[in-house]
């Protein structure tokens, strides 16, 4: 198979950039191509324009093929000279794609200002993530058991099958207070869970993985060990499966799940009241 072509991505926002980002990585990831990622917030001036159409264009005439830029611009001035006819990448407006079509349906304007994000910052959903972000970390791992009646959803499952990644992609992205929780050895023993998720079941939802990607994430972290042998990790993935089912806990498997694919499949079961899902 021939080695990808070498190309650059420009992201280019006079914001944090996170939009222009997430969008467009969402498009690349249809394509088998490694694109080189070059990411420019905060261009929101024509000086600062100027200047990335320098580097484009400098970056074309390196690779001898258009770059390609997902631009969020909402300065007219400023968009004008990154995607105006002196840039020599393949520029993708998505302001101008999404925004000016949806002015028309709704017969206004939009309010084309620049950094939205900063009122974002001082609203009272940035703020419920900010508390769920501290939640989830502070009960993270089993390591508190204070305040679960407050948690939205407590993972559980056996050690590194995923609940502390994806209860911080809960937090940041969903302001859903995620509290997880390991299932080991003891609690097989006792066939039951902890007692400070008893009163909590109806809150529990299970993440358990197959047993040949445990024993390889685990060898990772403690090589050798009894912890990570694959007889051990059978074992272990076994009973937290048992004890879900006869607890009639929700489960799924992260083995071939994204982040973004578990915390949507969370999102659905748990409909939390505050999030139109």
């Amino acid at each position: 198979m021939p080695n990808p072509i070498k190309r650059t991505v420009f992201f280019v926002s006079d914001g944090t950039g996170i939009t222009a980002e997430t969008f467009g990585n969402s498009i690349l990831a249809q394509f088998s191509a490694k694109p080189r990622h070059v990411r420019r917030p905060f261009i929101d001036s024509a000086e600062k324009a100027w200047s990335v159409v320098e580097e484009i264009n400098r970056t074309a005439a390196h690779e001898g093929k258009r770059p390609i830029v997902f631009i969020t611009l909402v300065n007219d001035d400023v968009r004008n000279i990154v995607a105006g006819a002196d840039c020599k990448g393949m520029v993708l407006d998505m302001f101008r794609a999404f925004v000016e079509p949806l002015e028309d349906e709704f017969g206004m304007k939009s309010n084309h200002r620049v950094g939205r994000f900063s009122d974002a910052a001082k609203s009272e959903e940035y703020h419920d993530r900010i508390e769920a972000i501290n939640f989830s970390l502070a009960h993270d791992d089993g390591q508190s058991a204070k305040n679960l009646a407050s948690a939205d959803v407590i993972l559980v499952g056996v050690s590194r099958s995923g609940k502390t990644p994806t209860s911080l992609y809960l937090a940041m992205q969903h302001g859903i207070k995620a509290a997880n929780y390991p299932l080991i050895p003891e609690d097989f023993d006792r066939g039951k869970l902890p007692s400070s998720l008893a009163p909590y079941k109806h809150k529990c939802f299970g993440l358990t993985i197959d047993p040949e990607r445990l024993a390889q994430i685990r060898h990772e972290r403690r090589p050798g060990s009894k912890y990570a042998a694959l007889e051990n990790c059978r074992h272990e993935v076994s009973e937290a499966e048992r004890m879900m089912r006869r607890e009639g806990i929700s489960w799924l498997s992260s083995t071939h799940k994204s982040i973004e694919e578990i915390a949507t499949t969370i999102l659905r079961d748990i409909r939390p009241d505050r999030l139109i899902y």
